[in-house]
């Protein structure tokens, strides 16, 4: 701009002009290098004029001398550089002294609207934050990016009142900041907070269509569990919904019928439900319908609910020509699987819920419809197979089947399961799975495997005719084979608690502790509170001897199942073991709390009090134990003996006195008679002393004739040799059998330190 101006003025003088040529080579003209006097001859014009030397155009110091540098000419405004020479001598053309000042460095003030704008954006930009932060679920940072947009929304309103352009409300972003802030809010399940900001938005006037959010407000209010708040909220915003907005309005009412289904109200909740399916029947609706039915126990309304449920179109999904075999039953191909969009997952994930929504309503109602179990489920097979859902009709016959093993009636069962076999092709391998199962139970092993190999043959993924098959194998006691099914099983579906569950056993009937114990685990990190896998991996920590590891998992179990009395009973004995009697003594006394019928439990409690020198607390024991076995006799001996340690040598006498009336041979009771008498002075005394003698003598010699008895027996099998081979062969015991023979050591041991209290 300044440029032109000043060119323009420079070249009033026709002589000044520039010939064809000279504009020509323009770039050698004005490129500032050294050039020869013929370079300048090309000045020259027609009418003979030379360059003038004046202060305004200066020659080359070549040329001049050094009196400056050449200035700079019209063609400036063209765009032409105004740098200097290569080498040049003296300064640069610059008139107005523009080569210190950076035009770029000049900073304007801001306006008002500027700086409005600005807060804007950022108060947009935080939105936006807040709601990504909220999808990643970081709720905390949502919500904290939240509260500062509303904090830049309140500067914003503060910056527009200082500069009086308060006109310039933008109503949106003040909304778009309170709807956010009370979303974060109620996703932190700060429920007072956000009812407060949905609050604001409500009662504003100026925020159109804001009514709807009393939806949300219901939302809040059902979560806590204030039902019928919430529907009067729902009310409310369906009085504020215009008609034209149908679906929306449904869905409200669907919300109020699943609030009134909440506080037990099944009528008015039946009201908006069959409100819903007569406009736009949907699925979940339906199937809401039919559980308030079942609820009041209307079995016609049943029936009713249950076709129209059934009567809802279905949900169609996209087909075309290369995805047909997907909704076939042609085996589906791998590209076919990779190009499925994602409308068509959301259209197939829908047709689940529908699928699954009938015959959950099925196998709900069914046997409720008739007096017979088979009359209900007949009559919804019937329904389904007249309806454009007849592929759900035999589901609903193998869950009659399950209804039938329910009920323990077994021959229906497999009857109905059969059918399968020339019924419906698709269902071959569910049906023979399920009768291998049931023959597995009765113990039908040779069936079992059967139907197990058949729905193997059918399907040879099949993970449960797998872990069926293996099942058989490890009841017949060949584990080896059972570990390979297993294994195959774990292969197919990696998931296969069952399986992995069996597979920890073999293992451990094997000895095979630490991959056992691997799997084990493995199936805790999947079901963390199962009580079956915890006592596993304890009791084999407890067999590999690693007691603190056992305790630690068996108090782990206790916090799982704290009323077992056998754990408890356990974890006492392995604390006694350790040296613990005060903890052994806390366990035993929580095992007999919730299981007074455990005589090891009674046992141990009644001689820890006798060690204690506590006997009445004994022989509360010692009585409970003699409810429980009344024919046994050591019980009363304890009884009586407590009373003896005690010095009540009166209970002590009374008690071996009822002892030797209903037990006349027990030498060791008269033994105590006849001390007791003797102490105590009393003429009973020989007459018990008779009858103890009386009574070893008839023993002693009884005892004398088997022995003659054993030793002519013993001439007879001297000659006897035993099997080839036998003291060779090692019996595996089988853990269960193991624990119980475990027991009876320990009930023999208590009874000799028992017998070892009472005096020689």
């Amino acid at each position: 701009m300044f440029g032109a101006s000043y060119n323009s003025n420079s070249y009033n003088n026709p002589a000044r002009t520039i010939d064809k040529q000279s504009l020509d080579d323009s770039d050698n003209l004005y490129s500032f290098e050294k050039k020869t006097g013929d370079s300048y001859a090309r000045l020259n014009t027609g009418n003979g004029y030379a360059p003038r030397t004046g202060n305004r155009l200066q020659t080359t110091a070549s040329l001049y001398g050094n009196e400056g540098a050449r200035p700079m000419t019209s063609v400036r405004g063209a765009g032409y550089s105004s740098r200097g020479r290569t080498g040049q001598i003296g300064p640069t053309f610059d008139p107005f002294n523009q080569a210190g000042t950076n035009i770029t460095d000049k900073t304007t003030e801001q306006t008002p609207e500027d700086i409005i704008k600005s807060l804007e954006k950022k108060v947009n930009q935080l939105i936006e934050e807040s709601t990504f932060a909220a999808e990643e679920g970081k709720l905390q940072l949502a919500l904290d990016k939240a509260k500062d947009a509303g904090k830049k929304e309140r500067q914003l309103s503060k910056q527009r009142e200082q500069y009086n352009v308060g006109d310039q409300l933008n109503l949106d972003l003040t909304y778009c900041v309170l709807f956010n802030l009370a979303n974060q809010y109620h996703a932190n399940k700060m429920y007072q907070e956000a009812l407060n900001s949905y609050a604001v938005i409500v009662k504003n006037k100026l925020f159109s269509q804001s009514g709807r959010l009393r939806v949300n407000m219901g939302n809040i209010y059902f979560e806590q569990g204030k039902y019928s708040e919430a529907v009067k909220m729902y009310r409310m915003a369906l009085d504020q919904i215009s008609n034209s907005n149908r679906e929306f309005r449904l869905k409200i009412m669907r919300n109020i019928g699943n609030a009134f289904v909440k506080m037990g109200q099944f009528q008015d909740a039946i009201t908006s439900f069959e409100a819903i399916m007569e406009g736009n029947p949907d699925y979940q609706t339906g199937f809401n319908l039919v559980l308030c039915y079942f609820a009041i126990g209307d079995k016609d309304k049943m029936k009713r609910g249950f076709q129209r449920l059934v009567a809802i179109p279905p949900i169609q999904v996209e087909q075309n020509d290369d995805t047909t075999a997907i909704f076939k039953d042609d085996p589906i191909e791998d590209h076919q699987v990779f190009d499925e969009d994602s409308l068509r997952a959301i259209s197939r994930e829908k047709k689940k819920m529908a699928h699954r929504y009938i015959i959950l309503a099925g196998k709900l109602v069914a046997p409720s419809l008739e007096s017979t179990v088979s009359g209900g489920y007949d009559w919804m097979v019937d329904v389904l197979k007249a309806s454009s859902n007849a592929h759900m009709a035999s589901e609903l016959e193998i869950a009659k089947s399950v209804q039938y093993l329910k009920t323990k009636d077994f021959q229906q069962a497999i009857e109905s399961l059969k059918s399968f076999e020339k019924k419906d092709q698709k269902l071959v391998g569910t049906a023979a799975t399920n009768l291998s199962f049931l023959y597995f139970l009765e113990g039908d092993y040779k069936n079992s495997e059967f139907y197990a190999d058949k729905a193997i043959e059918h399907d040879r993924y099949n993970s449960k005719a797998q872990t069926n098959k293996g099942n058989i194998y490890f009841v017949k006691g060949d584990l080896e084979k059972a570990r390979d099914h297993y294994e195959e099983v774990i292969g197919v579906d990696a998931v296969c608690t069952e399986a992995m569950y069996n597979l920890g056993l073999v293992l451990k009937r094997l000895e095979m502790y630490d991959g056992s114990l691997q799997w084990f685990e493995k199936l805790h990190a999947i079901l963390r509170s199962s009580p079956e896998v915890i006592y596993q991996i304890a009791d084999i920590y407890d067999k590999q001897g690693n007691v603190q590891q056992a305790m630690e998992w068996f108090n782990i179990l206790i916090s799982v199942v704290p009323t077992d009395p056998t754990i408890l009973a356990r974890l006492g004995d392995m604390f006694e073991t350790d040296g613990d009697k005060s903890q052994a003594f806390q366990y035993y006394s929580e095992s007999y709390r919730y299981y007074p019928c455990n005589m090891d439990v009674i046992a141990w409690l009644g001689a820890y009090y006798v060690d204690c020198e506590a006997y009445e607390q004994a022989i509360q024991f010692f009585e409970r134990a003699m409810l429980i076995q009344p024919n046994e006799v050591k019980w009363q001996l304890m009884i009586a003996s407590c009373f003896r340690r005690s010095g009540n040598y009166q209970g002590a006498f009374e008690t071996y006195k009822k002892i030797h009336e209903r037990f006349p041979d027990n030498t060791e009771c008269l033994r105590f008679l006849v001390k007791i008498c003797t102490d105590l002075g009393m003429k009973e005394a020989e007459d018990y002393q008779n009858r103890l003698s009386r009574l070893e003598k008839g023993n002693l010699n009884k005892s004398s004739n088997e022995n003659v008895n054993l030793s002519r027996e013993g001439s007879h099998v001297e000659g006897i040799r035993t099997p080839l081979g036998w003291n060779s062969i090692k019996v595996k015991e089988d853990p269960i059998h193991m624990q119980k023979q475990e027991r009876v050591d320990a009930d023999f041991h208590f009874q000799e330190d028992v017998n070892g209290l009472l005096p020689e």
